[in-house]
């Protein structure tokens, strides 16, 4: 099942590129996206939305042509077998919802270890002298042959989340906090 999963995701993707290169019909292929984007398994959770909404994988229109080994076995079972198969499925919802939940919270663990491996805490004292990032947006911007910062700055106060109150060095105080991340260390 899971090739032919494949190959109706790769032909969604084909879909997909049509949509983008003719834009008058996008909107004929709208549906097609929709069940690609649906019975494509999420990294993140490790399932199908239509498996959390459902409890079932989805039946691809490919399954309806050749018949997968699922199918085969659903049109082989009579009507009462089907429903109570059927209500086991959905008993089982839950279960299969609150697997995905734990497998999304190991999922946002890694990223955050990751993420933890990858930057470095930048700390900030007060008394230090920074320099201050010229943005492009600023009235300090001089095109893009002048220099990215300005100062020296010395940091005044540090404040939570990372936000410095900095001051010239004559000792005339910024009106506003500044983000940390828009500052780096002063080296004479």
């Amino acid at each position: 099942m899971n090739g032919a999963v494949e190959a109706a995701n790769k032909n969604i993707k084909k879909i997909l590129r049509k949509m983008i290169d003719n834009r008058r019909g996008w909107h004929e292929m709208f549906p097609y996206a929709l069940l690609g984007y649906r019975t494509t398994v999420r990294t993140s959770v490790g399932a199908t939305p239509y498996l959390l909404v459902y409890g079932t994988e989805a039946v691809i229109p490919a399954e309806v042509e050749v018949p997968s080994l699922r199918i085969i076995q659903e049109a082989e079972l009579s009507d009462a077998d089907w429903v109570r198969k059927r209500i086991d499925q959905l008993t089982l919802i839950d279960e299969k919802r609150m697997v995905v939940v734990c497998h999304g919270q190991l999922y946002r663990q890694r990223m955050i270890r990751a993420f933890h491996k990858k930057v470095r805490a930048r700390i900030f004292e007060v008394g230090q002298l920074v320099l201050k990032r010229i943005s492009p947006h600023q009235d300090e911007y001089k095109g893009k042959f002048a220099p990215n910062w300005q100062g020296p700055y010395m940091v005044r106060k540090e404040l939570s989340g990372g936000a410095l109150i900095l001051s010239e060095m004559e000792g005339t105080e910024w009106p506003k906090p500044i983000n940390s991340d828009a500052v780096k260390r002063y080296c004479a």
